[in-house]
């Protein structure tokens, strides 16, 4: 399935100091298979990307990697500059991880993704990660991780491998919230919780480590795929996928646009992600509308019907803890009765509070040189 949407999500990665951020960033660089991701980190510091580092206060420069990630170091004033150029079509990204201090408010962060003007960009949630071994340390010294976990949409419990599994059970408990929560070592969670990744197929070029690693693990391998692989054996690491569920539904059948904000605005917690196409049949015969939900943000982008195009619904619900028949049962309960009935014309206003404003036409610029403060 395509992407939702043309924009690129923009992922906060917060958690406090020792948290495992920079090794889940590196691991998802690592493991982004082709996807160009772009990494601003909200530090004045170091940080290890594959064999490089990029050390010390970097300011205002920027490193472009030979994977075709790139790397900044910035202040928080700074994120819409860094954002702008980021975003830029010649740099081709597909997604940025903005990795917060370990000090930093990362709702502060979601504002200014929230309230920036850029049209190229969308809010791919807020992911807190959690020390297991230090939880209880981190939440005495700096009880201020309830406020940040309230507002995370997905809470990466890393370092499970430093505890015993009472411990562990206590820990669920504790985080059990709002936001799905997943469970890590060193790291490791699959990509596809937190953005589509490039198909192989659309690598050009020369040779990259990337195809030297799908050579290892060979057609018809346990490789990190996203398909079932709850039968393999003989792993030294589980799955990155085993601690979240996806469902995929589809219906032929036009969906009725108020029975599906029903839905979406009481999802279940855990769900992480909605990605997908919806076709609301009369209600809107002109466009089908691609829906891009994170956590508790949502947003519908109208596409105008290609013609011969086949229209039908297709999403894709990501989360962990989940319930996947009652899920794809309550969507089942959003077709609509009657495809022949002409819906009424409030019919689609909840779907429309979601749709982002036009983009405007930019103002004209002064030439080169012009004006006061030049």
């Amino acid at each position: 399935m395509s992407s939702p949407s043309k924009q690129i999500p923009v992922l906060v990665l917060a958690g406090f100091l020792g948290s495992g951020k920079t090794t889940l960033l590196n691991h998802l660089l690592r493991a982004c298979r082709g996807t160009r991701i772009g990494a601003v980190v909200n530090d004045f510091g170091s940080i290890e990307i594959d064999a490089m580092t990029v050390a010390g206060q970097l300011g205002d420069s920027t490193v472009s990697l030979g994977n075709g990630c790139l790397c900044c170091a910035v202040d928080a004033s700074e994120l819409d500059l860094y954002l702008d150029k980021l975003t830029r079509p010649a740099a081709r990204l597909d997604v940025i991880v903005i990795e917060a201090s370990g000090l930093a408010e990362p709702q502060e962060l979601v504002k200014m993704l929230l309230a920036s003007e850029n049209p190229r960009i969308v809010y791919g949630g807020l992911v807190e990660v959690v020390d297991a071994a230090e939880y209880d340390a981190t939440r005495e010294k700096h009880p201020e991780i309830e406020r940040h976990l309230s507002v995370a949409d997905l809470v990466v419990l890393n370092k499970t491998d430093r505890v015993g599994e009472a411990d562990l059970a206590r820990l669920r408990t504790a985080l059990a919230g709002a936001a799905a929560v997943v469970e890590s070592a060193y790291g490791r969670v699959d990509p596809e919780l937190f953005f589509d990744r490039r198909p192989l197929t659309e690598r050009v070029g020369q040779l990259a480590f990337d195809d030297l690693l799908d050579d290892v693990s060979g057609e018809g391998s346990c490789g990190e795929d996203g398909h079932d692989h709850s039968a393999c054996t003989g792993h030294a690491h589980p799955h990155l996928h085993a601690g979240y569920q996806s469902v995929a539904f589809t219906s032929d059948v036009p969906i009725d646009p108020r029975r599906l904000m029903a839905f979406l605005d009481t999802r279940p917690e855990g769900l992480y992600r909605i990605k997908g196409f919806v076709d609301f049949g009369g209600a809107d015969t002109r466009n089908r509308y691609s829906l891009h939900a994170v956590g508790r943000f949502l947003r519908f982008y109208p596409q105008p019907w290609e013609r011969e195009q086949e229209r039908r619904t297709e999403l894709v619900l990501i989360g962990a803890g989940i319930d996947a028949a009652a899920l794809d049962k309550q969507l089942a309960g959003c077709v609509v009765a009657d495809p022949g009935e002409t819906p009424p014309e409030q019919a689609m206003w909840g779907v429309l509070r979601y749709v982002p404003e036009p983009e405007r036409e930019p103002e004209p610029r002064e030439p080169e040189g012009a004006g006061e403060f030049d």
